[in-house]
């Protein structure tokens, strides 16, 4: 029996092949883990051999080689000697002239070695107007000269939050302006736990599909449709789910949906299709073959003069194996395709989804009435929209049709503080908008069926209710 410390320390340690984020301030990267290949972070490029072993977490300096250096925790806030500081900077003017170190003694100093705290004790030792700043402004000087001649990076675990402030900083576009907050409000809303089912559409490159399996921890099924000729997964895949993970993910296309509504779905369509049409290259590539045969009188002796050249008939055997051997692998890949889409197709059939998880770039209302008849009642559903206007015709449409209750319609706002002594304030910069979600809790469609005439009297009804009570009371009284 394993021990439970050792499994829990390895999977803190970094190994070859695991995907990475490389961080540097607030810029993330996802990487994977690979000897001797080069990697580009922030202009600069390194080698990740040094990382295998050491725990997540941990941070590196970039040498001139490329080479990572691992830093010890004591030595991670190295400090600086300032010497003393000034009251105020009202006498201090920036006219560019009190660094002494010009930008070739700075290169001159890269070239000899100098490390990036070395580099900033000097330009310290060299300002002129250093001594006279306030405390605070030295420390914001360090920090901003720190991030510009330090090389350091610091290698995190891949999670849900790390990854989509990765891309909310860096391709917000490809995950439709998804902010971390907001996926956080749709993981809860959408009552993501281990051993639901869940139906999740989206198009933000596998950022809210691998979100829902790493909350669900490997327990429980999770069906994916995608537009298009197949799933988009890079944002799931910079995870890296152990293979236990994956055995819970099925996949469908969303162009069969109607297919599978109306009952007339075909999962052997394709696979039968690509079966004749093997056939028919076969036949078409067999013809020819014929036909020179029955030439007996030209092409006999050609033919034979082609069996006796032993090169020539060992090239035309390894070319008929490798054909016959991609024949093979694209038939065993479309029976994959078909057994997956045949498990998928099951799952929906039952029509008992725990939950519904959209957030696509496509207009939300169609997709959103269509997915809800396979969720089963009383289970919540959440919709991700960039924009307001989508999800408010949503949200008409289920009021008028039925079918969903406790209806909410949300946008988040979140704002970045500085939190430093005698300095805590909220930072300048913030984000203008992180989209708005639409959630809700299904119903069952007879209940909604039979309370159907009075949701659309609505207030009338209640008004003529009242006007028959008055007209009673008013005849007792006469």
């Amino acid at each position: 029996m394993a021990d439970p410390a050792v499994d829990s320390d390895e999977e803190s340690r970094i190994s070859e092949g695991d995907y990475v984020v490389l961080k540097r301030g607030d810029v993330y990267k996802s990487v994977q883990i690979e000897k001797r290949k080069k990697v580009i972070f922030e202009k600069q490029w390194m080698f990740m051999d040094n990382t295998v072993g050491e725990l997540y977490g941990s941070t590196f300096e970039v040498d001139s080689g490329g080479k990572l250096i691992l830093r010890k925790p004591n030595n991670i806030e190295d400090s600086t000697d300032t010497k003393g500081a000034g009251l105020d900077n009202r006498h201090i003017v920036d006219d560019g002239k009190s660094q002494k170190l010009t930008r070739d003694d700075i290169e001159s100093l890269k070239e000899q070695g100098l490390k990036g705290q070395e580099i900033i004790q000097q330009l310290i030792d060299n300002s002129t107007t250093f001594r006279d700043k306030t405390e605070f402004a030295q420390e914001k000087y360090i920090k901003k000269k720190k991030k510009k001649y330090e090389s350091n990076v610091t290698v995190l675990k891949p999670s849900s939050r790390i990854l989509a402030m990765m891309y909310h900083g860096r391709e917000p576009g490809k995950v439709c302006h998804l902010r971390y907050d907001t996926l956080a409000q749709m993981l809860t809303v959408g009552n993501i736990h281990a051993g639901s089912k869940i139906i999740v559409f989206e198009t933000c490159a596998g950022l809210v599909l691998g979100s829902v399996m790493e909350r669900m921890g490997g327990h429980g099924s999770v069906i994916q449709l995608y537009p298009g000729g197949g799933p988009v997964r890079a944002g799931m895949e910079s995870f890296g789910f152990p293979s236990h993970f994956h055995n819970t993910l099925h996949e469908f296309p969303l162009c069969k949906l109607n297919a599978l509504l109306s009952g007339t779905l075909n999962v052997s369509e394709k696979d039968m299709d690509s079966r004749s049409n093997g056939r028919s290259d076969e036949q078409a590539s067999s013809c020819p073959v014929s036909t020179d045969r029955g030439d007996e009188s030209g092409s006999e002796p050609q033919s034979m003069e082609v069996s006796t050249d032993p090169a020539e008939a060992k090239k035309k055997e390894d070319s008929e194996k490798l054909r016959e051997q991609k024949a093979q692998e694209k038939r065993v890949r479309l029976e994959e395709k078909r057994k997956r889409l045949a498990a998928a197709a099951a799952l929906l059939e039952g029509r008992n989804a725990d939950g519904l998880v959209i957030a696509s770039r496509f207009h939300p209302c169609p997709v959103l009435l269509g997915l809800l008849k396979f969720v089963a009642p009383s289970r919540p559903f959440v919709v991700y929209c960039q924009y307001r206007e989508p999800l408010i015709e949503c949200y008409t449409k289920l009021r008028e049709q039925g079918g969903a209750v406790s209806l909410r319609l949300t946008d988040s706002w979140l704002r970045h503080y500085q939190v430093l002594p005698n300095r805590t304030h909220p930072v300048l910069l913030m984000s203008g908008g992180g989209g708005y979600l639409l959630s809700g809790i299904t119903v069952s469609a007879d209940a909604a069926a039979t309370s159907g005439p009075q949701q659309k009297s609505g207030e009338p009804a209640a008004k003529r209710i009242k006007l028959d009570e008055i007209k009673s009371t008013s005849d007792s009284s006469a």
